[in-house]
């Protein structure tokens, strides 16, 4: 054997004399978790409220980690404390190694963005509860903020008015984003939406803020939530009746008035129109001080784009279909409201 080969050997061999050394005075687990991996690509929320245990048991859930104990040890020898912790949704790509995995845990490194939904709000309330179930933000701590007085005054809305900022849609973020980096978000979304162009419209139609058309649009979604056909037809029968000043004389903004004590009541009776609150349009005339929902941004270009028609009245079709009887006159009117309550007594009757 030459002596280059022998040398070889032996240096082979010190050096696992060495690793084995190691491994008996500290233990095998430092050491094998850098070499361990990944089998598979996994999305996990890393939240930074609990604890490392917590986070070891939802990567052990998701396949990221196939051993709790190691990953403690290891964050445990790398100083990696919760405090440190980037929280975040993160994507886990396949064969990421226990040192990649802690180090991403510290540097935000495999962080990816979640998707924020929220349609079909009624309130500030029903609002929170929905992004608080996509970022890391507690849903009573955002009511709290958008609701106090000093966020109010910064972005120029009342009470009544805020729910008109938010602008229903799908947007992405990170899952960290707190109370104040959302609320900003939001009112660049809203200023995005309201273009010089669609400022003109506002005017043309005689409204004179935003709040006012979101308010308006909302009305009309609470009329008309099926066939979106309609929307410009509703809108502009009840910018007839602001322009004429007529009541505007919608149910859904009575019902606004009884909270969700009127959900599935059929039969709307002059008692529940008599409810006494400022969004009642039975009683006090113009629009209400806010809107009654968060209404899609379509309802909301069908007020600045409305219908060419002289309409002041509505009423539902005897039918399923969800569609609506216009006219121009209250005897007609009357006519299609006679109509629709022989059937609605029909169907109750038959049930």
């Amino acid at each position: 054997m030459s002596g280059k080969k022998r040398n070889k050997k032996f240096v082979v061999a010190a050096v696992a004399v060495v690793i084995i050394g190691v491994g008996l005075v500290f233990g095998w687990t430092p050491l094998m978790t850098y070499l361990k991996k990944t089998d598979k690509t996994a999305r996990v929320i890393i939240d930074n409220r609990g604890s490392l245990e917590d986070i070891a048991a939802d990567l052990k859930k998701a396949g990221v980690i196939n051993d709790t104990d190691e990953f403690l040890s290891m964050a445990k020898s790398k100083e990696l404390t919760i405090d440190k912790v980037e929280p975040g949704m993160y994507d886990f790509p396949a064969g990421t190694s226990y040192r990649d995995l802690l180090n991403s845990l510290r540097s935000g490194n495999f962080e990816v963005e979640v998707v924020v939904t929220f349609n079909n709000c009624k309130t500030i309330h029903d609002l929170c509860v929905k992004v608080s179930e996509a970022i890391m933000v507690d849903s009573t701590e955002l009511e709290n903020y958008i609701t106090d007085q000093e966020t109010l005054n910064k972005y120029g809305f009342t009470l009544e008015q805020v729910p008109a900022l938010f602008m229903p849609n799908s947007y992405r973020m990170y899952y960290d984003t707190n109370k104040e980096a959302f609320l900003e978000r939001m009112a660049k979304e809203f200023k995005n939406f309201w273009t010089p162009e669609r400022m003109a419209k506002l005017k043309e139609v005689g409204l004179k803020s935003p709040s006012q058309a979101v308010t308006l649009a909302s009305i009309v979604y609470g009329e008309q939530s099926k066939n979106e056909s309609e929307w410009p037809i509703i809108a502009r029968l009840y910018l007839n009746r602001l322009n004429t000043g007529m009541k505007l004389q919608s149910d859904p903004t009575f019902k606004f008035c009884w909270g969700d004590q009127l959900e599935g009541v059929q039969r709307l009776t002059y008692e529940h129109r008599n409810k006494d609150c400022p969004y009642n349009t039975y009683l006090y005339a113009g629009l209400p001080p806010g809107p009654i929902s968060m209404p899609p941004t379509g309802v909301v270009e069908a007020v600045l784009n409305p219908d060419n028609n002289d309409y002041l009245y509505m009423c539902a079709q005897p039918n399923y279909d969800g569609l609506h009887n216009f006219a121009k006159d209250y005897a007609d009117h009357a006519k299609y409201a006679a109509e629709f309550q022989k059937w609605l007594a029909s169907e109750i009757a038959n049930q």
